[in-house]
């Protein structure tokens, strides 16, 4: 028996890969192109686990087939190594984390090439080489003369664990991501990107990414959160104060106002009798994080300011309190609140005995209160609603807690009898018309925190002069290189490490004509002044913000990405990684591709056409892979094992691609055993150039068909399903056609790339890899069945069925219907007055 020798031979295939730059892409090739992108891996030092090669080998089969059906493909992989996770490790173990990066890089690089992925290592990119994160200080500084980067101080997430300032999207259930710490809430001084000014445009161009899952499209929606509405001015003690509402239709039903503990107003306006509460309470809230604060669970507080707001549309004075659930960063700061249909409103004028005044009542009819109660409401602006319990009841059954679309204005004025749809046009006529405020578009979604307090990530290309005020370097000070330093420990204060590389940051230069700061001595007409370089770095977020348009030029030291390579390659044709990123990484990504789309660099509106989420692989105890569970499987010991071909066939095998599966280790001897066979059915079976018989004709149609259909689909398991059936059937013959188990091996390869090259070129003969050969056709034909199956019926009832020559006459196939031994009892009890022929379905006869 012949014995497949998976180390030898996919040692030998990956040397060879790499030493004939098998996969290297060609740049303006005269052929399509086809962008196969994976998300950018982490280095950490733990290395991959089973879990990592999935969306690898998912890209990896998909790129394999573009090459066979003739695309020119692209494929890289690099490195995303800035950030916490790196210099984190570095401080526990005292080394530098360049030092631990490169070795980690090591690492994962011998990892993934062990399991023959198809990259082209020529175009590898690491964001912590100064030759690629120049040209992320360089996008930065076109942000920045575009006036989307801005400092301010603010309140900040902060984490008092990994001593930095952490985005809101990098805050769940009031902790950090990164470390499971609680976060404060600080006030600091941060770079800020104005990705909102891009808030209408992230949003309407989801509806070009026909490539994208639905449920990512809606996460994105609800995190940048559009809402149409009006702003009011409200006057508290002579201060026009303006508040957002989307239900301008309820303004009568305005019983309290609402301030941030924030609002720069809160101090002017408290009264002596209340100030020392409210300071309390500002204290109070000012530990709480945004989401803490937010959360619709969370019992909401306030104190009441001893001021009152007068109701623009009533003049009508209502109480000013200070609450938690309403943001400074939101919005204006401030709200009205209408307790009769509002949930959050409801809940704190209960707690705190405030009034409550209904103006939105249900239409005409009834509706059920309790069991096999019901209450009937009179038609329009005499309905009378005396209980919240009855109007939360109604609400209820149109499918909303509070805020009904349906229904009809009472207890307000001019808008009394008028369904909501109409109150609202006509508050907004009137708002208009006495200049009481305006139409407002508000979004959820926030300028993005950029800047962090640590060493590891690339340095910020700005100064600043004596003044204070602040200058980008110019184009030639980059590299702006990072400084070697061992004293890279953050502190508790927010102070960046880089402020104590004292020879770094106290720099002297002089301003150019066109506002940039050169560093080193002035020339003739220039004044040499002192500057002081910005101390706080990029987050991780830059280099993974833009790298797939580095993958298209790695090597250009003139700029991030030559147009004509963008225009050759751009967009990427497909981007798989997992559902994590939903929010952060791609909503960046698009912002930094809009903007760069903007000043004509690059040549779509949107980075990435198609979107597929693997589904996690799982330990085999069912939960996800991770150190401290100790379930990780390396996948180290399954290569040296069973082999790279077994593991990626076996995840590939393991079920849909977008659900979460378990892995099992001892699974895996069953997929290593089918590839074994393969192998002894390619070398120990013998070939021949005759033309295979029809059945065997038929199931390699199926299976090229079933094949091709399925990996477009990325339906791997089914593909491989049938890639069984074929070689259970191929099994049965002692001779099989070469040709038909050419097509095969070509199908065979994206899977497992080793065991097909080596059967191309020891079993075949091919002197050229396999990797570009022509993608197999199949003629449809073949699929059809040369025989037909004919239902048999005496009087209408089923009484048999047989299978004869699909070409058989309409005698021949009544003939044959009447030799049905239970076809002739029934004949029998009469005589025939009728026959029935329904081509390839039917026989019947009618007997009287």
């Amino acid at each position: 028996m012949t014995k497949y020798d998976h180390q030898k031979i996919e040692q030998k295939w990956q040397k060879y890969w790499l030493e004939n730059k098998t996969f290297a892409a060609k740049d303006f090739a005269d052929k399509p192109k086809y962008y196969a992108l994976d998300m950018f891996p982490y280095p950490s030092g733990a290395g991959l686990h089973v879990g990592h090669p999935e969306g690898y080998t998912a890209t990896d089969i998909i790129s394999r087939k573009k090459r066979h059906e003739g695309y020119s493909v692209l494929h890289p992989l690099g490195w995303d190594a800035f950030g916490l996770p790196a210099e984190n490790y570095a401080l526990k173990t005292g080394t530098h984390p360049n030092v631990s990066t490169q070795a980690n890089i090591k690492t994962f690089r011998r990892q993934i090439q062990s399991l023959g992925f198809s990259y082209d290592w020529d175009r590898e990119v690491d964001t912590t080489d100064p030759k690629y994160y120049r040209w992320s200080q360089w996008i930065f500084l076109q942000l920045y003369k575009k006036g989307l980067a801005y400092e301010k101080e603010m309140t900040m997430n902060w984490c008092p664990q990994c001593k930095i300032v952490a985005a809101n999207e990098e805050v769940e259930q009031g902790t950090h991501e990164r470390c499971g710490a609680t976060v404060e809430r600080r006030n600091l001084r941060q770079w800020m990107f104005r990705i909102t000014d891009y808030a209408q445009r992230l949003l309407d161009d989801l509806d070009t990414l026909d490539g994208w899952p639905e449920a990512i499209k809606t996460q994105q929606r609800n995190w940048i959160g559009r809402s149409e509405g009006v702003e009011v001015d409200f006057t508290i003690k002579g201060e026009k104060v303006r508040v957002f509402t989307t239900r301008p239709d309820t303004l009568f039903g305005a019983t309290y106002f609402v301030l941030s503990p924030e609002h720069p107003l809160v101090s002017t306006i408290t009264t002596a009798d209340q100030k020392s509460t409210v300071e309390a309470y500002q204290t109070k809230c000012a530990a709480l994080s945004e989401l803490e604060r937010t959360e619709l669970n969370q019992e909401k507080s306030g104190v009441f300011t001893g001021a009152f707001a007068i109701n623009p549309v009533n003049g009508k004075e209502i109480p000013v309190w200070i609450a938690d659930y309403v943001l400074m960063s939101y919005g204006t700061g401030a709200i009205m609140a209408v307790p009769a249909h509002d949930e959050r409103d409801f809940e704190f004028a209960t707690k705190y005995d405030l009034p409550i005044k209904y103006v939105v009542a249900p239409p005409a009819g009834s509706i059920q209160v309790g069991e096999g109660e019901f209450r009937t409401f009179e038609a329009k602006a005499t309905q009378k609603v005396e209980s919240h319990e009855i109007l939360s009841k109604w609400l209820e059954s149109q499918g909303c807690a509070f805020a009904s679309n349906e229904g009809y204005l009472m207890n307000s004025d001019f808008l009394n009898g008028l369904s909501v749809t109409e109150a609202k046009e006509a508050m907004l006529k009137y708002i208009d018309e006495q200049k009481l405020g305006e139409k407002k578009i508000n979004f959820k979604l926030r300028d993005w925190i950029f800047t962090r307090q640590r060493y590891w990530g690339e340095p910020i290309p700005l100064v600043f002069d004596e003044a204070g005020e602040c200058f980008p370097l110019h184009d030639s000070q980059l590299p702006l290189v990072l400084p070697e330093t061992d004293d890279f420990h953050p502190t508790a204060d927010g102070q960046p490490p880089l402020a104590r590389c004292t020879d770094w940051v106290n720099i002297e230069g002089y301003v150019t004509d066109d506002g940039t700061v050169i560093i080193g001595d002035a020339p003739a007409g220039k004044t040499l002044q002192k500057f002081t370089r910005e101390t706080s770095t990029m987050p991780n977020w830059a280099g993974s913000s833009w790298y797939w348009l580095r993958y298209m030029d790695a090597h250009n030291d003139q700029e991030f990405c030559s147009k004509e390579k963008e225009d050759y390659w751009g967009p990427v044709d497909l981007y798989v990684g997992g559902t994590e990123h939903a929010v952060l990484h791609l909503l960046y990504s698009r912002f930094w591709h809009k903007v760069l789309f903007d000043l004509g660099l690059v040549n779509s509106i949107e980075p990435f056409k198609k979107l597929v989420n693997q589904g996690l692989i799982l330990g085999e105890d069912g939960e996800k892979m991770s150190k401290s569970r100790g379930n990780v499987v390396n996948p180290d010991e399954i290569v040296n094992s069973m082999g790279a071909d077994t593991l990626r066939m076996y995840e590939m095998f393991m079920g849909p691609f977008e659900q979460a599966k378990p892995w099992s280790t001892q699974s895996t001897g069953g997929m290593r055993k089918f590839l074994d066979k393969i192998y002894r059915i390619y070398t120990e079976k013998e070939m021949t150039d005759g033309c295979p018989l029809p059945a065997f004709r038929k199931v390699v149609a199926q299976t090229v068909k079933k094949v091709q259909e399925d990996i477009d689909d990325f339906k791997f398991n089914t593909a491989i399903s049938q890639l069984m059936i074929f070689f259970n059937e191929a099994q049965k013959y002692d001779t099989l056609s070469r040709g038909a188990m050419k097509k095969i091996l070509v199908l065979i390869e994206p899977f497992a790339p080793h065991l097909a090259e080596e059967i191309w070129s020891e079993v075949f003969n091919e002197t050229e890899s396999i990797a570009y050969a022509p993608w197999p056709t199949y003629d449809p034909k073949s699929l059809e069945d040369d025989s037909v199956t004919y239902a048999v019926q005496v009087n209408g009832k089923l009484r048999g069925d047989f299978t004869i020559a699909k070409d058989a006459d309409k005698d021949t196939v009544i003939s044959q219907a009447k030799e049905i031994e239970n076809v002739q009892k029934y004949l029998a009890e009469g005589e025939i007055k009728k026959e029935i022929f329904v081509p390839g379905k039917i026989v019947g006869f009618v007997v009287k």
